[in-house]
């Protein structure tokens, strides 16, 4: 979605989005995917990852250490791009997160 906006946002698939218009002239998305969450995509690679080592069952911790570095890498990276956006975007962020709360999980603000 993100990326069929930012090269044709009147294109069928995505002229449906909504979006805040920048300061800066660039646009962020709503709704849809990115609507429900900033960093919804983090979560969906966290859930295939998980879902990897799922696959190695449940008699041992040691396949789920790839989950648990995941998770505190993506957490880690989406406060870094947190820091990044605000700096980019100004109050624009600010009211971005107040229309887009969720970071990862839709409905869940706390994470």
């Amino acid at each position: 979605q993100k990326d069929a906006f930012r090269r044709d946002p009147e294109a069928e698939g995505v002229r449906h989005l909504s979006y805040l218009q920048t300061r800066r002239g660039t646009r962020l998305l709503t709704s849809g995917w990115w609507g429900a969450a900033r960093k919804i995509n983090y979560t969906g690679d966290w859930l295939m990852g998980l879902s990897w080592c799922a696959l190695c069952g449940t008699h041992s911790i040691v396949p789920y250490f790839y989950a648990i570095y995941f998770a505190i890498l993506l957490v880690h990276r989406s406060i870094r791009d947190d820091h990044m956006c605000q700096a980019k975007y100004g109050e624009d962020w600010n009211e971005y997160k107040r229309i887009v709360p969720s970071r990862f999980v839709p409905g869940i603000t706390w994470l």
